[in-house]
């Protein structure tokens, strides 16, 4: 198909399927997403999924700049320690961990590895909050 061709149908199958950023289930009982992607049944690539997420780590480092610049001064480790709970509990539920967060922006790494594992996401999150506290802790995988 000629890019013509593809340019017309893609404005056909938009008009048609019309075009949804969030799921929903279709008439069929089908979860869909975008212009008709029934996800149920197909989906989505590795190559979709490694752009997802790209977008996402994106998101999440413009939140912790907006809302905790300083944490660009902590050693790329704990960054990702910070930016991993971001991505999993929100920028606005990460601020809520405020003396953990007060601890970390001190260096007070220890203090706050063990108040890392206090909280009720490390219950939630189990062994990744163990993982990313032991990073915390120790500046190091």
């Amino acid at each position: 198909m000629d890019q013509h061709t593809r340019s017309l149908l893609t404005a056909e199958l938009k008009r048609d399927e019309g075009v949804s950023l969030k799921p929903y289930t279709d008439t069929v009982g089908k979860l869909t997403i975008g212009t008709g992607r029934n996800l149920s049944d197909m989906g989505i690539s590795a190559f979709e999924n490694d752009y997802l997420l790209s977008n996402d780590i994106v998101r999440v480092e413009s939140g912790l700049d907006e809302h905790m610049p300083w944490w660009r001064t902590l050693d790329p480790v704990r960054q990702r320690v910070l930016a991993n709970m971001c991505f999993n509990l929100g920028i606005s539920k990460l601020l809520g961990f405020k003396h953990t967060l007060h601890l970390i922006q001190r260096g007070q790494y220890t203090q706050a590895a063990d108040a890392m594992l206090q909280s009720k996401w490390a219950v939630q999150v189990n062994q990744r909050a163990v993982r990313l506290a032991n990073m915390m802790r120790l500046g190091q995988t």
